[in-house]
C-alpha cells in the first residue's frame, strides 16, 4: 500500500484572541496534514524533532493516540521543544512569534523506507534551515532516487520576508526536487514581491517544476500545469480559524493523489476534470479546518469522508 512520508518541525501551538490565551494544541505545517490524512486512515511515517521535556512528552502522547509513528522522532536531551505563539485577528488570520531551544545537532534519525509512487511532502522554513540542509537534502535525494511523488510547500511566512534574498536559491533548489508545489499568494508575495500567481508561475517556478497550486483563500485555487490553467473557486463559509487551512488542502490534495491512484508517471498527463477532483478533496479538509479551533480535521469528519469516498 502506498504511504506519505513528511518531514517538519513539531511545536506547541497556544492561540490568543484579543490578546487572551484559549487553546494550546500540537502544531507545525507537514504535521497538521499529517495529523489529518492518518485520521484519513493514510499510512505514513513522520520524521520530526521534540524536546525531551513536558512539551515533548504531550505531543509525543498526541502522535500515539493519533497513530503517528515516532521511530523517527528524535527527542534531543536538555533542550526545550518548541513552542509557537499564534495571534488572530479580526479575520481569524493568525500572526506567529517562535520559540526554540535547539541543539547543535538535530534531526538524527535513519533514513525512512520510501518505495514508488509514494508521496514525500516537506516545506516552511524547517526545509531552508541551513542547520538541516544536509538532513533534508539527503532525504529529497533518497525520495527522488526511489521515484516518489515529492510535494513542496514553501510556506513561507512574513517573519522571514526580510530574509527572502538569502533564502531564495534554497527556495529553488527544492522547487527543482519538486513534482507538486503549493503555497498561499501571501507566500510568495513575501518570497517573491509578486501578487500575480500567473508572472510568478512563469518568471520564478515553471522552469523547475511545471506541476503548480496556489492557493487564495476566500478567492479560490489556480491550478498551473504547463499546458493549461485552471481557476476553482472556494465555497463560501465563516472561519472560526484559518490556522492549519494550507496544512490540511495539501493532506486533502495528498488524499486525492491516493484516492484516485495517482501514479508518479501520470503527473504529467492528468486533465482538467482530474485536477478537478484532487483540489476539491484539498477544499474540503481545508474548509473543514476553517469551521474549528483545530489543527486537523476531526475524527468524526474523517471517518464520514472516508465512507462518503
Amino acid at each position: 500500500m502506498r504511504k506519505v512520508i513528511g518531514v517538519g518541525e513539531t511545536i506547541l501551538d497556544i492561540l490568543f484572541k484579543d490578546g487572551v490565551p484559549y487553546r494550546a494544541i500540537p502544531g507545525g505545517s507537514v504535521f497538521n496534514g499529517f495529523v489529518s490524512l492518518r485520521r484519513l486512515g493514510v499510512p505514513g511515517i513522520f520524521i520530526s524533532e521534540l524536546g525531551n521535556d513536558p512539551v515533548g512528552d504531550m505531543i509525543h502522547r498526541f502522535m500515539d493516540e493519533n497513530g503517528i509513528s515516532t521511530g523517527y522522532l528524535d527527542r534531543y536531551p536538555d533542550r526545550k521543544s518548541p513552542v509557537s505563539l499564534a495571534f488572530l485577528d479580526e479575520k481569524h488570520h493568525a500572526d506567529y512569534v517562535f520559540y526554540h531551544d535547539y541543539p547543535d545537532q538535530r534531526l538524527a534519525v535513519p533514513l525512512p523506507k520510501i518505495e514508488e509512487d509514494d508521496i514525500f511532502i516537506f516545506g516552511s522554513y524547517y526545509a531552508l534551515n541551513p542547520v538541516l540542509r544536509e538532513q533534508i537534502v539527503e532525504f529529497l535525494d533518497y525520495a527522488r532516487e526511489r521515484k516518489a511523488i515529492i510535494y513542496y510547500d514553501p510556506n513561507f511566512r512574513k517573519a522571514h520576508a526580510h530574509d527572502a534574498i538569502r533564502l531564495t536559491p534554497t527556495v529553488l533548489d527544492n522547487l527543482g526536487y519538486a513534482d507538486i508545489v503549493r503555497g498561499s499568494d501571501e507566500d510568495f508575495f513575501h518570497l517573491f514581491g509578486e501578487t500575480n500567481m500567473a508572472q510568478t508561475y512563469a518568471e520564478h517556478i515553471q522552469f523547475y517544476c511545471p506541476l503548480f497550486v496556489s492557493t487564495h483563500g476566500a478567492d479560490g485555487v489556480s491550478l498551473f500545469t504547463g499546458s493549461f490553467h485552471e481557476r476553482f473557486n472556494a465555497p463560501s463559509i465563516s472561519p472560526v480559524s484559518t490556522i492549519g487551512a494550507g496544512d490540511n488542502f495539501n493532506a486533502g490534495l495528498i488524499y486525492g493523489l491516493l484516492k484516485y491512484d495517482i501514479r508518479h508517471d501520470d503527473l504529467a498527463t492528468l486533465g482538467k476534470e482530474e485536477w478537478g477532483k484532487i483540489i476539491r478533496c484539498g477544499m474540503d479538509l481545508a474548509t473543514e479546518v476553517c469551521l474549528s479551533n483545530d489543527n486537523y480535521i476531526s475524527k468524526d469528519f474523517a471517518s464520514t469522508y472516508t465512507n462518503q469516498s
